[in-house]
């Protein structure tokens, strides 16, 4: 029996460009999971209210605070995205450093579509003057008190 050398080599091509299709398609997906492009940097927005929610889970803790960002403008459920929990741990965050029903002042910086939430900037908790910030260029540690 003879064997065509080129009968050996398509199946061999396909499934090359096959898996380099697929891998493309990975680290795609990777790049636009980690893109920030969503928050607006140019802006910080203020909310104050009360944590309704802390979501200490991966890929990103996540916070609900029950707030207003101007006075008189009404509650609105907010969101903001922090990084992951290991990562907030080693800045010395943990699973309760947030609690249903603390007051808070919120600031984040806000979805560029208009929706209300936003990228996580800093927490004070209002009853006790601790700032949580989530590290990143000229951040305070993690907690500390409020001047």
């Amino acid at each position: 029996m003879t064997v065509r050398p080129n009968m050996t080599r398509i199946p061999l091509k396909a499934a090359a460009i096959a898996l380099g299709l697929i891998t493309a398609g990975a680290a795609g997906s990777a790049i636009a999971h980690h893109s920030f492009a969503m928050f607006d940097f140019s802006k910080t927005v203020t909310v104050k209210g009360v944590v309704k929610e802390f979501q200490w889970t991966n890929p990103h803790v996540i916070v609900w605070v029950l707030g207003e960002e101007q006075p008189g403008a009404g509650q609105v459920l907010w969101s903001a995205e922090l990084t992951s929990p290991g990562n907030l741990t080693r800045m010395g965050w943990t699973k309760r450093s947030l609690n249903p029903g603390d007051r808070v002042s919120l600031e984040l910086n806000p979805l560029r579509d208009g929706k209300k939430g936003g990228g996580f900037h800093s927490v004070t908790l209002i009853d006790t003057g601790v700032v949580l910030k989530a590290g990143g260029p000229g951040q305070l540690p993690p907690a500390t008190k409020a001047p």
